[in-house]
């Protein structure tokens, strides 16, 4: 299988430009301290006022708690997710202990998924995120309280051989990274074409 670098056109972190999403894992399972270590990179994102508006359920492989979130998924992600070494949903708390709107708990949510996710680049692993999920089913299959709101589920384990994926999926698995220019999306004090 290729090896999956982002080809950068300037220089980053090494972990960041090897970091992709995998369709394809291992069988090889997860050490709880290792899981631990994920979600205490989380733990430590940055947070409007502190506020810490995320909160994550998971389970493991082999579990029946995991057969629960593989049935939340869309058929398309289920197909392969299910060999994950660990399923999860990221949930946001959009509101402030006051009750009002946390408009940044959003944003703070994706700090902490991006946190978790560059640890388990250090340990060695993949993450892959997956907005094909159902809410509804995860809210009432997992008791999840109704102050929280999932946003994403995401796979997780070490990688595996392209080629124990179905075809279709595997033509995803195998195609080139791609990402937009940055002076697609970063300019320099104004807004580009602004007319005064």
């Amino acid at each position: 299988m290729p090896y999956k670098t982002a080809r950068t056109d300037h220089p980053i972190h090494p972990m960041l430009a090897s970091r992709w999403s995998p369709r394809a894992f291992s069988a090889r399972l997860l050490y709880s301290d290792t899981i631990a270590s994920m979600f205490e990179a989380a733990r430590w994102a940055p947070s409007a006022n502190n506020l810490q508006p995320w909160a994550f359920i998971y389970a493991e492989r082999g579990t029946s708690d995991f057969e629960v979130l593989c049935e939340c998924l869309k058929e398309s992600n289920a197909l392969w997710a299910r060999n994950a070494a660990l399923l999860g949903l990221a949930l946001e708390r959009p509101t402030k202990p006051d009750g009002s709107p946390n408009i940044h708990a959003r944003y703070d949510l994706g700090q902490a998924v991006g946190h978790m996710t560059f640890q388990a680049c250090a340990l060695g692993l993949h993450i892959h995120q997956m907005a094909g999920f159902d809410p509804a089913h995860a809210r009432m299959a997992l008791d999840i309280p109704p102050d929280l709101l999932p946003m994403t589920a995401f796979a997780i384990g070490y990688l595996g051989d392209a080629s124990s994926l179905p075809a279709i999926v595997q033509e995803k698995e195998l195609a080139a990274r791609s990402r937009n220019p940055a002076s697609a999306f970063v300019h320099t004090g104004r807004w580009p074409n602004h007319v005064d």
